[in-house]
This record gives structure tokens, C-alpha cells and sequence, in this order.
């Protein structure tokens, strides 16, 4: 059986359609980058989030993480949206002076 290259790009699209949507973040002294983050009611979406510096905390009430990231270690928190409005999650592991202000605010649409 042979398959045009158009019913191979639709099959080859449909995969990739399936896999949520991948936001990277980075933890540094003193703040998560991006600061902020747009997600939209109902998609899933995998977070992956890197210690550039020492090691930070994540924490988010809403999403349901709480985990340390020790230096160049990434971890990944595949998460659905279940309501709209506006959510913060913090470091919630002390790492420096600025520790207080290091917050990402999680914006859903």
C-alpha cells in the first residue's frame, strides 16, 4: 500500500495535535522566566521548568505542584486548566534576599 505525501502530512499532524502544548520556564535568582504565563481554559499544557542557579521551589495551590529543582535540573507538569482567572504559584524554597519576590503569575483564559 502506498501513501500520497498529503495523507502522510494528515496522519503525521494528527500525531503531533495529540501532545499538549510545551511552555519552558526558567528559575533564577531572583524570578521565573517568563514572569507570566497565558493558558487557555480546558488545554492541556506541559510546563518544563529549570534551575539555572540554586535550588528554587514551585509552588502552585491550583495546579497542584510543589516540588524543589536543584541546579540544571528540569521537571515537567503536564496540567489542565480547570477554571479561569488569574493564579500564582511561588519559590517556596528560600534563595536569597529576593526570595520573597520571586513569583509567576499563571493567567487563564
Amino acid at each position: 500500500m502506498t501513501m500520497t505525501l498529503a495523507a502522510l502530512l494528515a496522519v503525521a499532524s494528527r500525531g503531533r495535535a495529540d501532545e499538549p502544548r510545551v511552555i519552558d520556564i526558567t528559575a533564577k535568582r531572583f524570578e521565573f522566566s517568563p514572569a507570566t504565563i497565558t493558558l487557555k481554559k480546558g488545554e492541556a499544557v506541559k510546563l518544563r521548568v529549570t534551575s539555572e542557579d540554586v535550588t528554587h521551589g514551585l509552588f502552585s495551590r491550583a495546579f497542584k505542584i510543589d516540588t524543589d529543582l536543584d541546579p540544571g535540573q528540569t521537571r515537567e507538569f503536564t496540567v489542565t486548566a480547570e477554571k479561569a482567572g488569574t493564579f500564582l504559584a511561588i519559590c517556596h524554597h528560600f534563595c536569597g534576599a529576593q526570595h520573597a519576590n520571586m513569583k509567576l503569575t499563571i493567567v487563564v483564559e
